[in-house]
C-alpha cells in the first residue's frame, strides 16, 4: 500500500504526535509519519505544508527558523500547551472510532 489517502483531522492528529518528540522540520515531520507507519503513510508536500500553517494558524505548533541536518534553512515546528491538548482529545475519538470501525469489521 504506497499512498493512503488521510482524512483532514487524521493528518492533523498524526503532526501533532510526530512533534510530541521535539521541534521537526517539515520532511523530518512527513519522514517521522512515514517510519512510525512502518512505511505505510505518505504525507505528501501538497497535504503537509497546508496542515502546518493551519495548525500554526490554530496555536496548537509554533515555528522558529534554523538550519537542518545538511545546513539548510528550515523552519522547525514545536507543539504548543494548546496543540498538547488537541492531541490529547483527538487520540480519544480517534481511539473510539477505530474501536467502532474494528467491532463492525469483526461482525
Amino acid at each position: 500500500m504506497g499512498n493512503a489517502n488521510l482524512l483532514q483531522g487524521t493528518l492533523d492528529l498524526l503532526i501533532l504526535h510526530a512533534l510530541q518528540r521535539g521541534a521537526l522540520h517539515g520532511y523530518a515531520i512527513a519522514q517521522t509519519i512515514h517510519l512510525l507507519s512502518d512505511e505505510v503513510l505518505k504525507v505528501e508536500e501538497g497535504s503537509l505544508y497546508p496542515a502546518l500553517y493551519r495548525l500554526e494558524l490554530d496555536g496548537a505548533i509554533s515555528s522558529t527558523w534554523g538550519l537542518s541536518e545538511n545546513n539548510r534553512k528550515a523552519k522547525y515546528y514545536e507543539i504548543t500547551r494548546k496543540g498538547k491538548e488537541a492531541l490529547a482529545g483527538q487520540e480519544e475519538s480517534w481511539n473510539r472510532l477505530s474501536s467502532a470501525v474494528q467491532k463492525v469489521l469483526a461482525r
